[in-house]
């Protein structure tokens, strides 16, 4: 063994260490090993940087801002109201939602398909009166299955594509992974609508009246001299956090604001809105001297007068009758903050300016690759920007409103917001977030629907007939789709998965050098002799198997950009065709169904289904064991080991 290749697959082991590991994110893996192989030497400077101009880097890139074309202009949106029964039963409307997302992913990304049909999927087990996981899961796998149909249909495509015409052979065409994958992903849409279903835990429904928890919502009133007197909203949200409590709401001469500014002083006779665990009331309210308002109204009654009693009794009954109506709520102006307190003219006042009974509850999806990602709720000034209040998260199947201030965000996890439609909106959007309320599909813009439809379908054509290449064609769609606005030019760049694109470009680098240093004709070589000992068939269903559990660990564009290499040199030792190998590798990197981490998809319904981690395979392991026994038939026949 040389020293660039033990160089290269001592960097090799440890990057696939650091996935496993997932403490950072899997674009900052891949620079560190582009990195140490350019430090080390087996990647020249001027190589370095080469995986950006790549064209399955750009067409990736370029497929992801089509696909947001088609989902803006309501194209998926008017399909989805063609397709989807609405009073079906069970196994019609799990085929069509399925068979949907299948076909969807073909032309799409992926992961913006499964965005798409999420809150269509909750509805549809409201509706069927189904654990939300037993419609999720199928969904989550259908739009995986889906993708490996067409080159551009999921990453790992265009990644094995790149590699075999980086070995003097002609990319594969848009339409070469069909065959195979089509037959894979009929198979599997029809196990997971038939049988699939059934294997899925059905964990309890995640929806709002699932944050179960002891926690207490209480009106408690400020008292002259209270401790609370004379501080900032953050001041006294800072001494309810060491409690597990937080302000949701402050009632200031009968008018309520939600999310009230951090910056506004709380004033002797305020009413604050409390959430706190049942253990935690008593301390919240000793902390800050303040007093449950329900008992402020009691001792007024008991100073009344005997003969006054019947007065005060009508009295009571009408408090506690005004106490359950909702109370308004006003949006303030400047000019009224200044008549309201002169001292708090400069604040930067953004409380909530809704009616209570616009004020509603909604549940987010955190999307991999979202913003929120590893931040707290207490940095992302969720009342000073938005106006919002965070209730409580749920992650993998565990509910809780405790040290929510302080608690990292990940991506599944499903987030309980109070505030207006508006305000949630617009915190989803900003933060790639999904809403799973009850979703109606928008009317689609008829033009812009047929006119994102087209580009596509031209894109698409240049790239299949050989017309122009896929990263060509692509981008003079994306160019088009600017020309027209089926997508604003200001948002181009901001529908571009950068995380993704950066892993891609930092490994194809790294994995070239595996081919370069002979270190992957060495792994090759080893695989061959002690497992498969020289069998092309064996060999073949190896590659697969191996590259099904790498997935179901680490990214699959990750997996297939190393796995390529490894798979050209295997086909180079047993002197076959390479092309049955590298699609060995596209639908391996393409079937990640053991774990919530294998695919984006599949972490996404983590925590609106109440998933765990070991909850994958029971449908996960029958599905991968079938995509064997499809796959491996198809590919001896449609891409033959003697390469005829």
């Amino acid at each position: 063994m040389t020293h660039p290749q033990l160089v290269i697959l001592a960097i090799l082991v440890a990057t696939m260490a650091m996935f496993l590991w997932g403490k950072w994110r899997h674009d900052m893996v891949a620079l560190g090993a582009l990195l140490a192989c350019v430090i080390s030497g087996v990647v020249s400077h001027s190589q370095a940087f080469s995986g950006f101009a790549h064209p399955a880097v750009i067409t990736v890139a370029c497929v992801l801002v089509l696909s947001r074309g088609l989902q803006t202009s309501g194209a998926v949106d008017a399909l989805t109201r063609m397709v989807l029964p609405a009073k079906a039963g069970i196994t019609l409307s799990l085929g069509a939602l399925v068979g949907v997302s299948a076909l969807l992913s073909g032309i799409m990304n992926n992961v913006g398909a499964m965005a798409l049909l999420m809150p269509v999927a909750v509805q549809m087990a409201r509706r069927l009166s189904l654990p939300p996981g037993q419609i999720l899961m199928p969904l989550a796998f259908g739009t995986i299955l889906g993708g490996m149909t067409t080159l551009i249909g999921t990453p790992p495509n265009l990644i094995v594509a790149g590699f075999r015409q980086q070995s003097g052979l002609q990319s594969f065409s848009m339409f070469d992974f069909t065959p195979v994958g089509l037959a894979v992903a009929v198979c599997g849409v029809v196990f997971v609508v038939l049988l699939g279903w059934r294997l899925v835990p059905g964990r309890k429904q995640s929806g709002v009246e699932g944050f179960e928890s002891d926690a207490y919502v209480t009106e408690t009133r400020v008292e002259e001299g209270s401790k609370a007197e004379g501080k900032s909203m953050q001041e006294v949200q800072s001494a309810l956090e060491e409690h597990d409590a937080q302000v949701l709401a402050l009632v200031r001469h009968a008018m309520r604001m939600t999310a009230p500014n951090p910056h506004r002083v709380v004033r002797a006779g305020d009413i604050l809105v409390i959430e706190a665990e049942s253990e935690s009331l008593s301390k919240v309210l000793s902390a800050l001297g303040l007093k449950l308002e329900e008992a402020k109204e009691q001792e007024a009654q008991d100073d009344a007068s005997e003969h006054q009693q019947s007065a005060a009794d009508e009295n009571a009954e009408s408090a506690r009758h005004r106490d359950n109506q909702p109370r308004p709520s006003v949006s303030q102006s400047p000019a009224d903050a200044e008549e309201e307190d002169p001292d708090e003219e400069k604040e930067d006042d953004k409380d909530s300016g809704t009616s209570d009974n616009e004020i509603v509850l909604r549940e987010l999806v955190v999307l991999p690759g979202s913003s929120l990602s590893g931040r707290s709720a207490s940095e992302l000034l969720l009342r000073t920007r938005y106006g919002l209040n965070l209730l409580a998260l749920s992650r993998q199947g565990h509910r809780s409103i405790k040290r929510l201030r302080q608690t990292a965000l990940k991506s599944g996890d499903l987030l309980l917001m109070q505030g207006s439609k508006e305000a949630i909106g617009e915190f989803a959007a900003d933060n790639s977030c999904v809403p799973l309320a009850e979703r109606e599909l928008s009317i689609p813009n008829t033009t812009k629907a047929w006119q994102a439809s087209l580009i596509m379908l031209f894109s698409v054509a240049l790239a299949a007939l050989g017309i122009l290449p896929a990263a060509i064609s692509f981008t003079l769609g994306v160019l088009a789709s600017m020309a027209l606005g089926t997508v604003a030019p200001r948002a181009v760049y901001q529908q571009i998965d950068w995380p993704v694109i950066v892993l891609l470009a930092a490994l194809i680098p790294v994995a070239e050098a595996m081919e370069t240093t002979g270190a992957a004709s060495l792994i090759a070589g080893v695989l061959l002799n002690s497992v498969a000992f020289g069998d092309a068939v064996v060999g073949l269903v190896l590659i697969m198997v191996v590259t099904m559990f790498l997935s179901d660990l680490m990214n699959n564009a990750a997996t297939a950009a190393m796995m390529c290499p490894i798979a050209l040199g295997t086909a180079a030792t047993l002197g076959v065709s390479a092309d049955s190998f590298l699609m060995a590798v596209a639908i391996g990197a393409s079937c990640a169904f053991l774990t919530p981490i294998g695919h984006q998809n599949n972490t996404m319904i983590l925590g609106p289904g109440g998933f765990r981690f070991g909850d994958y395979w029971r449908m996960g392991l029958p599905l991968e064991i079938l995509v064997v026994l499809v796959s491996i038939p198809m590919l001896l026949w449609i891409w033959p080991l003697n390469g005829g």
